[in-house]
């Protein structure tokens, strides 16, 4: 048995600090219109380039990683699914899953410096363009 005398009460709502004290009410929708026409985001504004960076930060990841991951689960797939394949001499005698394998860091760094080239072009400018716009926590300070 629970000595937990919580159980037996519930507790009262209290509606967060941020929290109106009036509902809002939803904005009214025209029964002809398009939900999205009403949803719709400002793509100009203060927050524009940060979700330009973040989305540029995204798909920079998702390619690099995909290149890298993705040849390794080829190699995988080969190993299991073909093994004669891969135990097949290829270059110089070298069985085809070894050669395979050489190829995987030379990918690898491949990936490494796609990535290091799209952050240069296409990150780091957005980067600069939002650390500009936005106040430094250290000018902050320094206007009492």
């Amino acid at each position: 048995m629970s000595t937990d005398s919580s159980e037996l009460q519930p507790l009262r709502h209290r509606p967060a600090r941020h929290a109106s004290p009036v509902p809002a009410a939803p904005p009214p929708v025209p029964h002809n219109s398009n939900w999205r026409a009403v949803r719709a985001r400002s793509w100009t504004g203060p927050h524009r380039d940060l979700r330009l960076l973040r989305r540029a930060c995204r798909r920079q990841r998702r390619v690099a990683a995909f290149v890298a991951l993705g040849y390794f689960a080829v190699f995988l797939t080969l190993t299991v699914a073909y093994p004669s394949v891969m135990t097949a001499p290829a270059v110089g005698g070298l069985p085809t899953g070894l050669c395979l394998a050489l190829v995987q860091l030379p990918v690898t760094w491949l990936a490494v410096l796609f990535y290091e080239f799209t952050a240069r072009r296409h990150v780091d400018p957005l980067a600069r363009r939002v650390r500009h716009q936005t106040p430094h926590s250290s000018d902050e300070r320094a206007e009492p």
